[in-house]
């Protein structure tokens, strides 16, 4: 008993630290900084304040309303996995890779289903500001995802005697993303490259404990 609460603890402790710094970040640029405002650290690092209606990075598929939905239930089945996990004691590492993930993706959906509602809009002349709920610039599911990281790392053109991109501006690494995108990449990479073995095994296990119940 003490080993689940432990590792429900810090599944806990993780879930609240990304979202409190990620809301925390995202809300203070929100309120302070113009759409499309950039604040220059180093050559290779801005924060540049931008939004966007689709999924990590930026990307944007299908309709806001079906994104919103999906992140929803994703968060749902994330956060019954991690309570499963725990209460069958996988590892705790493990665990840690799926609290990462799970309050990444709800950091996003909290964006999604409420800066809408409760912030007016940000654009290149008008810095957003709280308003009464309901108010806002959108309806409920229909906010944007606040982003603001930019890592620009090289910054240069193709070479000329290159087919099809000669000549060409060239950025590498240019989406602009958030705490919670991070937290998602994290988690992720840290699964697979620590724990691909151990969820490999863990599917086997479920296949075989499903056979023996048939």
């Amino acid at each position: 008993m003490k080993t689940i609460l432990t590792k429900g603890k810090i599944a806990l402790l993780i879930i609240f630290a990304v979202l409190i710094i990620d809301q925390v970040l995202k809300i203070w640029i929100k309120t302070h900084m113009f759409w499309h405002e950039s604040i220059r650290i180093t050559d290779w690092f801005y924060i540049y304040f931008t939004e966007n209606n689709g999924m990590a990075f930026g990307m944007e598929i299908f309709g806001k309303l079906f994104l919103s939905l999906f992140r929803i239930v994703a968060v749902f089945f994330l956060g019954w996995y991690i309570y499963r996990s725990v209460k069958n004691k996988l590892k705790t590492g493990y665990i840690v890779c799926f609290a990462l993930i799970f309050s990444g993706a709800l950091g996003n959906v909290l964006d999604c289903i409420f800066y809408g509602e409760i912030f007016t809009a940000s654009t290149n002349t008008q810095i957003a500001h709280f308003v009464p709920f309901g108010q806002g610039y959108a309806s409920w599911f229909h906010g944007r995802v606040v982003d603001m990281f930019y890592f620009p790392i090289i910054e240069t053109n193709w070479p000329e005697w290159l087919p099809f991109v000669g000549g060409n501006h060239f950025i590498f690494f240019s989406p602009i993303f958030n705490f919670a995108d991070a937290a998602i990449s994290c988690g992720i990479i840290a699964l697979l490259l620590f724990y691909s073995k151990y969820l490999n095994d863990i599917s086997h296990l479920h296949s075989k404990t499903k056979d023996q119940a048939k």
